[in-house]
């Protein structure tokens, strides 16, 4: 499609003005790491939770809900609201502890815990495990979402967008460190959600669909719009409903969805102001999350199955697409391609600022882990401040080339999701237990990450062969994953010594004082039950009232605002 002057003009003055609040705060932002990292640890609630939510709405996700709508129907986006419990186990139980810890990044938790050689060596590997391996995979799936949408949108191959919107995102987040990519991702947010329901609404409205009761109606549409699957389908119901409920939240790492928190949630975590700020911060991320921001999405996905039945009339429609950028994931972009001049401008806009406010986040979290956590413990300690954020600078750089080239390598954001969770599957008890449970220690973790690494590896390559070495069900490759690697760590713990007890005394004291650390376990488990419950009830509320329940979306609204008040109450916010 042809854009027009004003929708140049609104890329270009955004474009600018990110980059322009990278060069602002450049000079504070490197004065030293905790400046450049954790933006001098007094950031506010809402500036934290608006920035984890920008972060986790990547260029990646809007095609990834789309797909799943496509092929699993509304019902299949449990595969990713079960994440909710983790998020809310993370607000109640963990939120507090993170920023208790004053660390810089949560690596440094693994020496805080654990003691010797081995918790040196695990902080240091998983500092290139998680900082660049893991990082370079989930910023490679973010730019092939972003290479699809511009070879739709603007015509122009993957090399070309990848090239141009690097440099942007590579210029502000290399110098305004943690508080350039904060600003700006609450910028990009508010043009995100402004343009993502703005463009709904239209597509809705266009003559192929004709108004919400016309799409609800729409016999492709009919039998997706379940808000959960079908029961008397055993398949689905276990595929996208008990796994998920049942195994998939407490069992796997993910990035934005640790177990326990971590990564660039942690990140936030440990710059807010205090422990009243990490904890709200936490909270509002897994409203907005999960419950406000999915809609718009899901209804655009309800929409291309009206317009772009099959992959066929996708690929018909946009002949120049390659076989790799092929899939039900680039329906969302293909949807945009309905609207009128100045909107798709605003939302090209939403969709670069996705792309940045992710791949900043990215860059900046792993280059922490770079710099704090290797550069500095292993290769030169006496490393000055400047030296610091000059190898973060420099880190910065080298991740987003490296997560470029490995885009060309993949195919859609289902697959680099499900790539994600088979990584990190049977990691995530681990993750809950390591805080209370004194046994664990370092040579649990790394008989985790090494177990459920060598699995995932496998899998992956045994569906890439022409003649597979076995024949498993992705959803059951998870589960025998969590299994295998959940006994393995069990086990190496059993067998091997806690951690001297000197450490966890200390460890202890520092988290928890001279209070039980299961204190208020009680309260927190309630809240813990009522978040999950609440968020639910909000999600499925708008869903009422976009389907015409109107009754249904107010009784639930009524039920998140009842539940709301008793977490109110019992944690004193």
């Amino acid at each position: 499609m042809v854009l027009s002057t004003l929708d140049w003009v609104i890329i270009v003055f955004f474009l600018i003005l990110f980059a322009g609040i990278g060069i602002f705060v450049s000079k504070q932002a490197g004065k030293d790491t905790k400046s450049f990292f954790l933006s001098s640890r007094n950031m506010p609630w809402w500036l934290l939770g608006v920035s984890m939510v920008a972060t986790t709405f990547a260029a990646d996700t809007p095609g990834l809900v789309t797909e799943l709508v496509r092929t699993n129907g509304v019902s299949g986006n449990w595969v990713w609201w079960a994440m909710l419990l983790t998020g809310m186990l993370t607000v109640f139980f963990y939120a507090r502890l993170w920023r208790k810890s004053g660390i810089t990044t949560d690596l440094e938790f693994y020496e805080l815990r654990y003691s010797g050689k081995t918790a040196s060596f695990l902080r240091g590997f998983r500092a290139i495990y998680l900082g660049v391996i893991f990082n370079i995979i989930t910023m490679a799936g973010v730019c092939l979402a972003g290479a699809k949408i511009a070879n739709i949108l603007l015509g122009i191959s993957q090399e070309e967008m990848l090239l141009y919107a690097s440099i942007i995102v590579v210029v502000y987040s290399t110098l305004g460190g943690l508080k350039g990519v904060l600003i700006t991702d609450f910028i990009q947010f508010i043009i995100a959600m402004v343009g993502s329901i703005w463009a709904t609404i239209y597509i809705v409205n266009i003559p192929e669909i004709g108004g919400i009761e016309n799409l609800l109606i729409n016999e492709n549409v009919v039998d997706k719009l379940a808000f959960f699957p079908d029961f008397s389908n055993t398949e689905a119901l276990i595929t996208l409903l008990i796994i998920p409920l049942a195994v998939q939240w407490w069992s796997t790492w993910y990035p934005g969805a640790e177990p326990g928190g971590g990564g660039y949630i942690a990140q936030r975590m440990l710059a807010a102001k205090n422990e009243k700020h990490a904890t709200w911060a936490t909270l509002f991320f897994n409203v907005a999350h999960y419950a406000i921001r999915p809609w718009p999405w899901v209804v655009v996905g309800l929409a291309s199955i009206v317009v772009f039945p099959n992959l066929n009339s996708i690929s018909e429609t946009f002949p120049n697409l390659t076989k790799q950028m092929q899939g039900h994931d680039v329906a969302y972009a293909a949807m945009m391609t309905y609207l009128p001049a100045g909107l798709i401008g605003i939302v090209l806009t939403s969709l670069i600022a996705a792309f940045m406010s992710t791949i900043s986040t990215q860059l900046n979290w792993g280059s922490s882990y770079i710099v704090n956590d290797f550069y500095k413990r292993f290769l030169k300690p006496e490393a000055t401040d400047k030296e610091q954020v000059l190898v973060g600078r420099i880190s910065t750089v080298l991740l987003m080339l490296c997560a470029a080239l490995f885009s060309f390598y993949l195919q859609s954001a289902a697959d680099v999701f499900n790539l994600l969770l088979q990584i990190g599957a049977g990691t995530g008890l681990l993750f809950i237990l390591r805080w209370f449970w004194s046994r664990i220690n370092p040579y649990s973790e790394i008989a985790a990450m090494v177990i459920s690494f060598l699995i995932a590896v496998f899998f992956f390559v045994n569906g890439k062969l022409d003649t597979p070495m076995v024949t498993i069900a992705g959803h059951w490759q998870l589960v025998l994953g969590v299994v295998i690697t959940t006994f393995g760590w069990i086990i190496v713990t059993l067998l091997t010594q806690p951690t001297d007890a000197k450490t966890l005394a200390t460890f202890n004291a520092l988290i928890f004082g001279n209070e039980s650390k299961f204190k208020g376990f009680g309260n927190k488990t309630i809240s813990f039950f009522c978040g999950v419950f609440g968020v639910y009830a909000l999600l499925f509320s708008i869903g009422s009232f976009i389907y015409g329940n109107t009754l249904k979306g107010f009784v639930l609204l009524v039920i998140t605002t009842v539940l709301g008040i008793i977490i109110y109450k019992l944690n004193k916010f």
